[in-house]
């Protein structure tokens, strides 16, 4: 396991492919493999920019990912664009300011199809989140991706309840060490 922050780019095409792989299988698989590589190629070249931004990555002595885990430093004002907006409509701009402004959000987690089940991704994610100030880590993911949701339930991350009829497509996870949790 090996981590990175804005040299991650060495290694970016090998990580494009190993998230195309990942996030266009179930329950992705409507996505574009083509497609879904690109524009997380290009959306990788601004987000290691990001104030905070580290990848921990697993690579293979022939260059390969088995998987991989990025993030940074959520900043204020919180973000609108991708899947941002859904979670202040869940949680509340004052929820959203004291629970995730400040604190590290895990972006991307994955691992290919040849490496699950070995506990690769609790490593990702541990590793990733263990320099979190405090404890203070933060994701989202899509409600339909069962098996994230029964992942991260599993390692005791907890979901802040939504605002009363503010139910979205997105489940906000809050680290297990969070002052929150």
């Amino acid at each position: 396991m090996r981590h990175f922050t804005q040299d991650v780019l060495d290694l970016a095409d090998p990580l494009a492919d190993a998230y195309a792989e990942v996030f266009t299988a179930p329950p992705w698989e409507a996505r574009d493999p083509l497609e879904t590589r690109a524009a997380f190629r290009e959306r990788l070249e601004r987000d290691v920019r990001r104030p905070g931004f580290r990848a921990v990555l697993e690579v293979s002595d022939d260059g390969g990912i088995a998987g991989f885990a990025t993030g940074w430093i959520t900043e204020s004002p919180f973000r609108t664009d991708r899947g941002y907006g859904k979670v202040t409509e869940r949680l509340g701009a004052d929820r959203v300011s004291r629970l995730l402004e400040g604190a590290l959000e895990v972006d991307e987690l994955g691992v290919r199809s040849h490496a699950r089940g070995t506990g690769l991704g609790r490593r990702l994610l541990a590793a990733l989140t263990g320099t979190a100030a405090d404890g203070r880590a933060w994701l989202l993911t899509w409600n339909r991706a069962d098996d994230a949701v029964a992942f991260y339930r599993r390692l005791g991350w907890h979901e802040p309840a939504p605002l009363p009829g503010r139910e979205t497509d997105v489940i906000v996870f809050l680290a297990p060490g969070h002052p929150a949790s």
